[in-house]
């Protein structure tokens, strides 16, 4: 489930994602694309030996979509992009299309243009490689629905107030290798059972290995609680690389699994009377002293459990945010059916100190290494989410606690579920929305959020979320989760 992640500061000295995603959010002149277009050139040798790139973006309903290019194209792809319709914003995740007000309908072309510093050879897919893009108009600006560009401002606008973020998702997905669309678990060994690596020893080696030769930093991997169940750690890093990591781990999964004659599912619940599927997200807040080079906010303060006032602050303005973060960070029909009392998903708003129930958990480290691993870690989240919008939202709700300078309520040090109603109403302790259309109308009312993520993106989640719910209007559970678990 939720282990303690490492959150040091080395990631960049091996690739700055978050200062790439800043250059790529810069309109785009004839200079620039001249630029693009050597540094293409200088790649292309290095790439000779493949034959193609996939170039991907996620979508509002969480699915990764992708063109892709020859290697011999990329040195015009990188300097004009490659054409793609924005309809994608409003494809609901059965590939139903609805429109909003910015998004739906024929008309309109966008330029997908590949991130360079992020190309990498798939180990996973021979002769192909991979390239997160940011989505352009024909006139060189960033499209105003390009989550991964939204993250990168919301990153600038930390970086604006002296402070920088680190991230990173935790990969839970489960096995099938049953016929059909029904779920059969590929293993049958206990939840967290070393039956489980025996099993499937030779799908899991050539799973890190493969990782690995892709330059993943995994921190550890196990099996999980459901039947059929993984988890994957994988090393913090700036909030743009963090979600183009997940992406790619996700594919890389994806693809091994299938080399096995497995199909994965990191859908939210796959079956119904289950234990779903987690996306959980790890954040720590920093800052560099002149003295001491990176610094923590998240421990070596004078709050609660060590955290400075800004940590705090930081954690508290996600906290408040959390009934309207949920329509980013558990993004589906199917998210509500995982989000259970006393199933770890942390249902409940509330706060505690490794308290695996609480929406966000405070992880500190060992002592000795608090510095270097404390982070919060928000457990409601789950992986139909863009992973690029939801921590962009995530940053601005910490950026406005930091605004406020507000404080966290008294932490909770046992499980909500396990407290009488009295008890919860004492410790002003609420749930979380039960709801997909409780989650979008707390997200269309939050103020922060609609400031950092601009009208064109609220409208178009709102749009795609509601459109999900008319799609399932009065579906029973076994019928959502039949519907849901393959596409994501």
């Amino acid at each position: 489930m939720d282990e303690r992640r490492e959150h040091g500061m080395e990631r960049d000295v091996e690739r700055d994602g978050g200062g790439a995603a800043r250059r790529a959010f810069q309109p785009l002149d004839g200079e620039e694309r001249q630029r693009l277009a050597a540094r293409a050139a200088d790649l292309t040798s290095d790439l000779a030996d493949l034959s193609g790139i996939a170039l991907t973006w996620v979508d509002t309903s969480g699915i990764a979509r992708t063109k892709t290019v020859p290697v011999a194209r990329l040195e015009h792809a990188a300097a004009w992009g490659v054409g793609m319709s924005p309809v994608f914003d409003a494809f609901l995740l059965d590939d139903s299309i609805v429109s909003g007000r910015y998004a739906g309908g024929p008309v309109g072309d966008l330029r997908l243009h590949p991130d360079l510093d992020r190309i990498v050879p798939m180990a996973a897919l021979p002769g192909w490689a991979w390239a997160p893009v940011t989505r352009y108009t024909q006139e060189g600006t960033v499209h105003p629905i390009d989550t991964r560009a939204v993250l990168a401002r919301e990153v600038e606008r930390l970086a604006d107030l002296g402070w920088s973020a680190r991230a990173a998702f935790e990969i839970e997905w489960v096995l099938s290798d049953g016929e059909g669309d029904d779920f059969t678990p590929a293993c049958n060994g206990p939840a967290y059972g070393m039956t489980r690596l025996t099993e499937l020893s030779r799908y899991l080696r050539d799973l890190l290995d493969a990782l690995a030769k892709t330059g993943i930093s995994v921190d550890q991997l196990h099996p999980e609680y459901a039947p059929g169940q993984y988890e994957l750690s994988v090393a913090a890093e700036d909030p743009v690389g963090a979600a183009d990591t997940s992406v790619l781990v996700r594919e890389t999964i994806r693809a091994v699994s299938f080399d096995h004659d497995m199909v994965a599912s990191f859908s939210p619940k796959v079956l119904a009377d289950s234990v779903g599927n987690g996306g959980h997200v790890h954040l720590s807040l920093w800052r560099e002293d002149p003295a001491e080079g990176p610094v923590n906010a998240m421990t070596g303060g004078h709050g609660p459990f060590g955290l400075t006032a800004e940590g705090e602050a930081f954690a508290a303005g996600i906290l408040a945010r959390l009934p309207a973060l949920l329509a980013v960070g558990a993004p589906t029909v199917a998210s509500y059916l995982r989000l259970i009392p006393s199933h770890w998903a942390g249902v409940y708003q509330c706060w505690g100190l490794e308290n695996r129930e609480a929406a966000i958990r405070l992880v500190t480290g060992a002592l000795g290494e608090r510095g270097r691993a404390a982070n919060i870690e928000i457990k409601c989240f789950d992986e139909a989410a863009n992973p690029y919008l939801a921590l962009a939202a995530l940053l601005a709700a910490g950026r406005a606690g930091l605004a406020e300078k507000a404080s966290l309520p008294e932490p909770m040090a046992a499980d909500p579920a396990a407290l009488t109603d009295a008890e919860r109403a004492d410790a002003g302790l609420r749930r979380l929305p039960e709801t997909l259309a409780d989650a979008v109308a707390a997200f269309e009312r939050d103020e922060a959020l609609a400031e950092a993520l601009g009208p064109e993106i609220v409208d178009t989640v709102a749009t795609v979320r509601r459109g999900e719910i008319e799609l399932f209007a009065g579906a029973l559970p076994e019928e959502i989760t039949e519907s849901t678990r393959w596409r994501h």
